[in-house]
């Protein structure tokens, strides 16, 4: 009963913000407040549930992410500028309003992180976790969680054994997760290996004192670069999004604050806007484009869920009242109700705001990948989006003496495709910037091969509004997004499911 409960109000009010364009887990954290307000508490394996979904979804992050791009010094100055500047601020706030100054001190650095599961959901949803301003969002996210287990330890006076320095060995063990994937041949098998192994690497985290969440991460980092890998994390994708929505329910359940409590959460999120800022003028200093810093900018733009964990443990050890945790509790999950449909909406945002922020960019230090390309050099064909089916459509086009060349918004990509020879540029197909700034007039065709519908989509518009003649191909995946493709300009559009099946029964008719 007390399932179909949470599950069935989680759907009805994923179901009424999704009709207003909203996302659904705006719903699931109205739906927690919704349950409390009609007397229903905290459900006993919820937060359980909840724990689990976190780590699944770490895990997953885990499988994308290679070691070598964790530490940029954009992420050192932009994560720990921001951090000592809104503890500082946040200090100064609790002793000029003569509150309990070490708490305060604790409070503000707890502000100071951004929510790790929004962030990396929307850049996920937005097929942006490669990317070069995902990648560095990740990183940043990963730094704030050290510093809060770290904050933790501090406050619940519980410190690390040296055994946890074993965790950084986990990834190390990838021989072994890379045999346990060819035995594991079975799609059921993958699944549940990956689940075991991001349960796994979280026991064993906690066993250390440790964060479960960072033992998940490393887990995931154990099988990352596998071929199988993909597949895994396409396995584990309906199961995590599954046990996140007991994440955005509990936070609701957690309980409605009184009127001062509401007055002071309202107030902490019209300080957000602020942390976007800083954000994004420490991302410019860092030498990052304005595009780039904005769209950063905006997925940490929030509070975190490692702020409700912290405020409980600095209210337990008698440094905060226990009203802050009904005040943060509100402040995060307002944050997360603002910034869920700000980031689905964050490149329409800065195509608007784009003339008054390119203005702030030094251009002269400006980091090397974030470039924009001067030209396409002498290219008649672009094909955008080098995963599988992009190299095979590049290899096809140089076969027959095409002068032809890649884009690849992840910079591992391109740095791969250029270890193999091909001739392959850093990009981002939904920066305006990229296609306003080259020249097209060389170009005769561009393939678009990206898996994001709205990465297509745009990459089209965009190309049609610069007047691009030559021909457009792209891909599709059902009905709909055919007839939008097709009504935005694309010449080509194929569903490379159909195309497969034609393929072979055309090879098999032709059998002799």
């Amino acid at each position: 009963m007390i399932e179909l409960v949470w599950i069935g109000s989680a759907y009805l009010m994923g179901l009424v913000v999704s009709r207003i364009l909203l996302p659904p887990l705006v719903g699931y954290l109205l739906a927690g407040y919704l349950l409390h307000s009609f007397g229903w508490g905290q459900f006993s394996a919820l937060a359980h549930i909840a724990d689990i979904g976190i780590q699944l979804l770490l895990f997953s992050v885990g499988l994308k992410i290679k070691p070598a791009t964790l530490i940029r010094s954009e992420v050192l100055s932009v994560g720990g500028g921001h951090l000592l500047l809104v503890t500082g601020i946040s200090s100064l706030v609790f002793f000029w309003l003569d509150e309990q100054m070490s708490g305060g001190l604790l409070l503000g650095v707890s502000l100071a992180f951004s929510s790790t599961v929004l962030a990396i959901k929307v850049l996920d949803d937005n097929g942006e976790l490669s990317s070069f301003h995902g990648r560095d969002v990740i990183s940043i996210l990963i730094l704030q969680d050290l510093i809060a287990i770290g904050l933790l330890a501090f406050t619940d006076g519980r410190q690390p054994t040296l055994w946890a320095l074993a965790l950084a060995l986990i990834p190390l063990l990838r021989p072994l997760g890379r045999l346990l994937l060819q035995v594991s041949r079975n799609a059921e098998l993958q699944m549940l290996l990956g689940v075991t192994m991001a349960l796994a690497g979280g026991v064993l985290a906690e066993h250390l004192d440790v964060s479960a969440d960072i033992g998940a991460l490393l887990s995931g980092m154990m099988l990352g670069g596998h071929e199988k890998s993909e597949q895994i994390a396409h396995k584990l994708w309906g199961v995590k999004e599954l046990f996140l929505i007991a994440f955005f329910l509990q936070i609701g359940l957690t309980g409605l604050p009184n009127k001062e409590q509401a007055v002071a959460a309202l107030a902490l999120l019209a300080t957000l806007p602020l942390q976007g800022m800083l954000f994004f003028g420490l991302f410019i200093l860092a030498g990052l484009r304005a595009r780039t810093a904005f769209v950063s900018s905006v997925a940490l733009t929030t509070y975190s869920e490692f702020a409700l964990i912290t405020t409980d443990a600095i209210v337990k050890s008698g440094l905060l009242t226990p009203e802050w945790r009904s005040i943060i509790s509100l402040a995060v999950a307002g944050s997360l109700a603002i910034a869920a449909p700000v980031n689905r909406y964050s490149h329409v945002i800065f195509a608007v705001l784009e003339p008054f922020l390119t203005r702030l960019e030094d251009k002269k230090r400006l980091v090397h990948i974030d470039r924009i390309p001067n030209s396409f050099g002498a290219a008649e064909w672009l094909v955008v989006g080098m995963g599988r089916t992009g190299t095979s459509a590049y290899a096809a086009l140089h076969q027959q003496d095409k002068l032809v060349l890649g884009l690849d918004a992840d910079p591992i990509v391109v740095e791969m495709q250029l270890a193999q020879n091909r001739r392959v540029i850093y990009g981002d197909s939904e920066d305006s910037e990229l296609w306003n700034g080259l020249q097209l007039e060389k170009i005769s065709g561009v393939m678009l091969t990206m898996p994001d519908f709205g990465a297509r989509r745009s990459a089209i518009t965009q190309l049609k509004n610069r007047g691009f003649k030559g021909s457009i191909g792209t891909l599709c995946y059902d009905n709909d997004e055919y007839a939008e493709l097709v009504e935005l300009g694309a010449r080509f559009v194929i569903h490379p499911l159909v195309e497969a099946g034609n393929l072979m029964a055309r090879h098999m008719l032709n059998i002799k």
